[in-house]
């Protein structure tokens, strides 16, 4: 069933987090953006706004825009957890991979407390990042590359997501757009090509 974005910032965010725990992503209507960001054939997406309400110590304001692989939630797919987000945030931000690192710990540990809130025996889980700085390619600001180290709350082992993180300023807009790029498969995995190819094909209106 389609779910409805227009609702209340709780249940917008209520909403990305349920799909992120479900074995069946909903397909929403795009809110219209001032960026192209496309959408794989047969992946799906989620937009919810910035703050977000399972990590609200992220200091930014703008909007997340996701593209989940087809079978992203099925652990026995290669494509298992393999999706990508968007941050366009107001402003010029300034990131470096401390940032990436402080941020990513933050909205990972708040998503699986969020989704772990309904089991009293859960456990405080422990999420570990990592990032590097890269050489930037394809119009980057900056490009990062990194590891997000965490307990998987759709199974309850461990996981280890590899990451590529891309930064660019759309000046016209006075915003910020990092592109995040998920997988536990290795950067040498097919899959990347399409995690890249969405960002190969952004751009600011």
């Amino acid at each position: 069933m389609k779910k409805s974005l227009l609702y209340t910032i709780f249940l917008l965010n209520f909403i990305v987090v349920n799909a992120q725990h479900s074995d069946v992503t909903t397909q929403s209507e795009p809110i219209k953006q001032p960026y192209k960001l496309i959408i794989p054939k047969g992946w799906t997406t989620e937009q919810f706004p910035i703050p977000i309400g399972f990590a609200p110590e992220i200091p930014y304001v703008g909007t997340e825009d996701i593209r989940f692989a087809p079978r992203w939630s099925d652990a026995s797919s290669d494509e298992y957890w393999t999706y990508a987000f968007l941050w366009f945030l107001d402003g010029d931000q300034n990131i470096d991979a401390g940032t990436i690192e402080h941020h990513l710990q933050s909205y990972y540990t708040g998503l699986i407390k969020v989704n772990n809130d309904h089991n009293e025996n859960t456990k405080v889980s422990i999420v570990t990042t990592s990032f590097i700085l890269k050489k930037s390619t394809n119009n980057d600001q900056k490009t990062f590359s990194g590891t997000i180290e965490m307990d998987d709350y759709k199974n309850g082992k461990p996981i280890t997501l590899h990451c590529m993180v891309h930064v660019r300023s759309c000046l016209d807009e006075d915003k910020t757009a990092i592109f995040f790029e998920l997988s536990p498969k290795s950067f040498h995995d097919n899959l990347w090509v399409t995690l890249e190819d969405i960002w190969l094909n952004f751009s600011c209106w």
